[in-house]
């Protein structure tokens, strides 16, 4: 066999390691779809999934090595000849199958068979001869390597392949082992085991301490030559190495990492997005290389940073694994360098005093929320733009009283003129309470014609909009504010259209044309 010392072998076992995750079940027709969608992106080994465990698993097992363009298609059996033969039934049709078979071999697996290590050796010996005559091209793992004693995995290690195992994975089956001994431990294998330069060695690491890709690494770097592992990390308990954190390790760091793959990974993000939801896994959003905040920044000292230069807070660019651009999300961390750049793209070319007076209102609003969104910022530049406007009615508090027991209430501050002024007031509702105290403080005949309240955006702390419509002597008046606080809304929007009906008093007069006014207010 020739190795390629400079090569990396991408072995993705999502569709069955992956899948043994508790709920992340896939369909028949999932399933197809994710590995068209690995092959595509250049895994050179799928691991299609465990053909004896089910008539469901066999047939995706098989169909997949049917429809497989460039992809070895390999299914996994334990030690013994029903599970290699239905194994090699569900593979054969590959345009390159592999079988791939395993053994405990630790002190705690050897216990489960109740055999002996020369009976588990001669078991090694003749279930991996029996996968060769099926197959040239089998795997083979000694199951908890990493916990296996040395002499004993040296041992077998060598009986499989002088049976003929063309790849040797060695599995860190509970996530035990440290980078340096899982680099030690490959290097140890080749230099000692005989028949070792004549095949390829590969990892297989478990996330258990959080460190199965920095475990693969090093496997690499102590000559392994092949990288088992799932999108996003999915697998038993905390799961596998993550094939997107490698791969990229592998771009990024190529100065001390001189190995490549054949992976596209312009297609990473479209794959994870695909698992996710065919797994029904979310990827936690601080997830290296494919989470939401991957390459998100909120800080200012970042924003500024990444506005001026990407390199200075990014060390791969987001365009490689298949995003449009970076993410610089405003909130209560951004800075004016981050606001100014949005509202240029949202269209707002604002000068400096303009802008100072937003931020203090974005500011503001930040505070209340976890992640300030496009339409917030369009809500608080139309606010800006109405802020020369004196109003003659501003609230200055707002405390209600709501629940299951009525009567509801509310207690109101307004300012009206330059004087302000407190009421109390009941009603069918904490709005219509506060609608009450507004109308003790200031008395008028306005009817309510339209009340409707709207997300500006999306999540349990989004701001809710509310537009009010008021009508007087034929004269029709609109408010509308936006705020975490649906009451407060309600509130501005409604003392918002009160003014604007004193301003139609006041300048248009009697008589004059009655057209609507429309005014926005953000708080």
């Amino acid at each position: 066999m020739t190795i390629d010392k400079d090569r990396v072998l991408i072995f993705d076992t999502t569709l069955r390691d992956g899948e043994q995750s508790p709920g992340a079940t896939m369909s028949h027709d999932e399933k197809l779809e994710i590995a068209a969608l690995l092959d595509e992106m250049g895994v050179d080994i799928i691991e299609a999934g465990f053909p004896i465990a089910s008539e469901g698993d066999f047939a995706a097992v098989s169909e997949i090595a049917k429809l497989a363009k460039s992809a070895t298609i390999c299914g996994l059996a334990r030690a013994n000849y029903k599970d290699i033969d239905r194994c090699w039934e569900a593979v054969k049709h590959a345009v390159s199958p592999r079988i791939h078979t395993f053994i405990g071999t630790s002190p705690q697996h050897r216990a489960i068979p109740n055999l002996t290590m020369d009976e588990m050796a001669d078991r090694i010996h003749e279930t991996v001869t029996h996968a060769r005559n099926l197959c040239d091209n089998v795997q083979w793992s000694p199951m908890d390597a990493t916990r296996t004693e040395w002499d004993y995995l040296a041992r077998v290690v060598e009986i499989a392949i002088k049976a003929g195992a063309t790849t040797i994975n060695i599995p860190d089956t509970v996530g035990y082992t440290a980078p340096v001994e899982s680099a030690d431990l490959i290097r140890r294998l080749i230099a000692e085991v005989p028949g070792a330069d004549d095949v390829i060695f590969a990892t297989h690491c478990h996330n258990d301490l959080g460190m199965a890709t920095a475990n693969a690494l090093g496997a690499v770097a102590g000559g392994a030559r092949q990288i088992e592992c799932t999108i996003n990390g999915l697998g038993e308990r905390a799961g596998n190495t993550a094939l997107e954190e490698v791969v990229m390790a592998l771009k990024v760091r190529h100065d001390i990492m001189p190995w490549h793959t054949n992976i596209d990974t312009r297609k990473i993000m479209h794959i994870s997005r695909r698992v996710s939801t065919v797994s029904g896994f979310a990827v936690q959003p601080n997830k290296a290389i494919v989470g939401k905040n991957a390459f998100a920044h909120e800080s200012g000292i970042h924003q500024d940073g990444m506005l001026k230069s990407a390199d200075t807070f990014e060390i791969m660019r987001p365009e490689d694994v298949g995003l449009a651009g970076t993410s610089l999300p405003l909130g209560k961390h951004s800075g004016r360098a981050a606001l100014r750049a949005k509202l240029k793209d949202l269209g707002f070319d604002m000068v400096d005093n303009q802008l100072n007076d937003l931020f203090v209102r974005f500011k503001a609003l930040a505070d209340r929320k976890k992640e300030v969104f496009d339409d917030d910022l369009i809500a608080l530049v139309t606010d800006a733009a109405a802020a020369g406007t004196e109003d003659h009615l501003e609230l200055k508090f707002l405390r209600v009283i709501c629940g299951t027991e009525a009567p509801q209430s509310a207690d109101i501050t307004l300012r009206v003129g330059d004087k302000d002024h407190q009421a109390t007031a009941q009603g069918d509702g904490p709005v219509d309470a506060a609608f009450n105290a507004v109308k003790a403080l200031y008395p008028n005949e306005a009817a309510l014609q339209l009340y409707q309240v709207s997300a500006v955006t999306e999540g349990m702390d989004a701001q809710a909009t509310v537009t009010v419509r008021i009508e007087e002597d034929g004269r029709i008046a609109t408010g509308q504010s936006a705020d975490t606080d649906t009451v407060v809304a309600s509130v501005k929007a409604y003392v918002n259209a009160l003014n604007r009906l004193i301003v139609r008093r006041e300048k248009l007069g009697e008589g004059s044309d009655k057209r609507e006014v429309s005014y926005k207010d953000v708080n």
